[in-house]
């Protein structure tokens, strides 16, 4: 078994989070807890002087004016868990919230949120001890932080609310009594602390993040077989066409597309007196779209990686001074433009995916049987998963419309501009499903369209993949019930399995 991650907070990286996200263990890195001690003796010492500090001693949001005594002040961090677990919905999925839980531990961790060392450590071994508390997935608006989602989490730290435990379902304290741990009893800031922050939002959009760059990679295994299909060019993936552009993505993806064909007999078979001069766009400026989509994931992954390392707790508690200072790091913009940028990149990643496939079983583009059937007529072929795929893009693109330019007041205009991250994160996994579906059809078709050109094959990148697709689904020679085919296809496609049997690793989304 491998040792846990050690989170330093301030300093993860998004490959750790993208393996914590997997399924890897971790462990906070124990060099924090001196910051996290003298930032709850900071606490203590403002309590102890009596003057009026937001979330400490005094109400919340609109009732920021109003003090709280300090015989009453545990009650009113038990009172705001209670009051602010408000979601509905469906629960969060488990990685999503045990992400969720690591990125608010990592932020509390950095001493600047008034929080206790045995509160932090009840955070840890619910991750430890895989308590995942239920989470209703709605009721954020991305300001004054995920007030809702992460109320629940703090909710099952004082044994209210519900908890799954080996994957039952149980009361919360239940759930921490089975696994050997007790309910806290929140102090003067805690409650706020825990509840403040934008986790939930970034916890969605790192999971679309590591989801969609799974996805890209499949694409581009594809979309470099649908050309070998179509008898298309590599031309277009010529290396000094994309240096005199400079875009950085589109000369890594050109790059990938280059190294997929290399040595195709295919490709091969029609370099010489070829009458067509140019193929169409959704083959031709691969290099273009999924370039343009892939320097937009790592501008966003940029951002993602920057907030999971940040402090996004309201007030701030400055130990060195005694200060705890009132601000707005809670308002998730960052995050929502960063989800925003995703969910254009992968309607993208989908949207050429399926104009590849509407390609391919079209016999005047193509050149291929009409709808990849040999047989037309008597058979549809790929008739209606053209039409799925069409489906699933036009959804996606009303689901690309961006989050961040709506806004609605709350908390009696007190917290009057909102930044919508927490919904327009939460739709990055419906996307990205809906996109890998429509790449695991382009991948039958691709593969079918190939089928045609035997005994000529691709290269061996491009036939180790079509053979991990054909060990479980053969070539269509007559119609048959079509939907397992499509569920095994977009399984290779989110496992990585059809982009680790081409060879071809997930796409770098710090940089090139």
């Amino acid at each position: 078994m491998s040792s846990p991650l050690v989170l330093r907070p301030g300093a993860v990286s998004l490959a750790q989070w993208r393996d914590f996200y997997r399924g890897a263990e971790v462990r906070l890195d124990p060099a924090a807890l001196p910051a996290v001690e003298r930032s709850a003796q900071a606490v203590a010492a403002i309590v102890a002087r009596g003057e009026p500090v937001y979330g400490i001693n005094t109400g919340f949001g609109k009732l920021a004016s109003v003090r709280i005594e300090p015989g009453d002040l545990e009650q009113l961090q038990r009172n705001i868990v209670l009051s602010h677990a408000a979601g509905v919905g469906e629960p969060m999925p488990r990685a999503v919230v045990r992400l969720m839980l690591a990125l608010k531990l990592t932020s509390l961790a950095q001493g600047a949120s008034g929080i206790q060392p045995r509160t932090l450590a009840l955070l840890e071994a619910l991750l430890v001890h895989d308590v995942i508390p239920v989470i209703p997935c709605q009721g954020s608006v991305g300001a004054s932080g995920d007030l809702a989602p992460l109320s629940h989490m703090a909710a099952v730290m004082i044994g209210v609310g519900e908890a799954f435990l080996g994957g039952e379902r149980l009361p919360a304290a239940d759930a921490l009594a089975r696994a050997g741990l007790q309910p806290i009893v929140l102090g003067a800031k805690e409650g706020l602390a825990l509840l403040n922050g934008t986790q939930y939002s970034t916890a969605y959009a790192l999971a679309g993040l590591f989801e969609i760059q799974t996805v890209f990679a499949a694409a581009l295994v594809t979309g470099a077989l649908s050309v070998e299909a179509a008898k298309g060019s590599d031309t277009p993936f010529d290396p000094r066409i994309h240096a005199l552009r400079r875009q950085p993505g589109q000369i890594a993806t050109a790059q990938a597309l280059r190294t997929l064909m290399a040595g195709s007999a295919i490709r091969e078979s029609h370099r010489q007196g070829d009458v067509r001069v140019q193929d169409p766009y959704c083959l031709r400026c691969q290099p273009q779209v999924m370039g343009a989509a892939l320097d937009v994931m790592r501008q966003a992954g940029a951002t993602l990686e920057t907030e999971a390392n940040g402090v996004s707790d309201n007030p701030l508690v400055f130990a060195e001074t005694g200060e705890a200072l009132s601000g707005g790091n809670f308002h998730a913009e960052p995050v929502a433009f960063a989800a925003d940028m995703l969910a254009l990149a992968v309607c993208e990643i989908g949207s050429i995916s399926e104009r590849r496939t509407a390609m391919l079983v079209d016999p005047a583009l193509s050149g291929l049987p009409a709808f990849l059937t040999p047989k037309p007529g008597l058979n549809s072929g790929f008739m209606i998963p053209q039409v799925t795929a069409a489906a699933l893009v036009s959804e996606n693109k009303q689901r690309a419309y961006p989050a961040s330019v709506d806004s609605i007041p709350t908390s009696a205009n007190q917290e009057d501009h909102v930044s919508m991250a927490a919904h327009g994160a939460r739709r990055l996994l419906e996307m990205t499903a809906n996109a890998a579906h429509v790449v695991g059809i382009e991948l039958l078709a691709a593969a079918q369209g190939c089928d045609f050109h035997a005994p000529l094959r691709s290269s061996d990148a491009l036939e180790a993949a079509r053979a991990v697709l054909r060990a479980q689904v053969p070539m269509l020679q007559e119609d048959r019930h079509f939907h397992p085919d499509m569920l095994a296809a977009t399984a290779l496609v989110r496992s990585g399995a059809l982009a680790a049997a081409a060879g071809l690793p997930l796409p770098d989304v710090c940089g090139p």
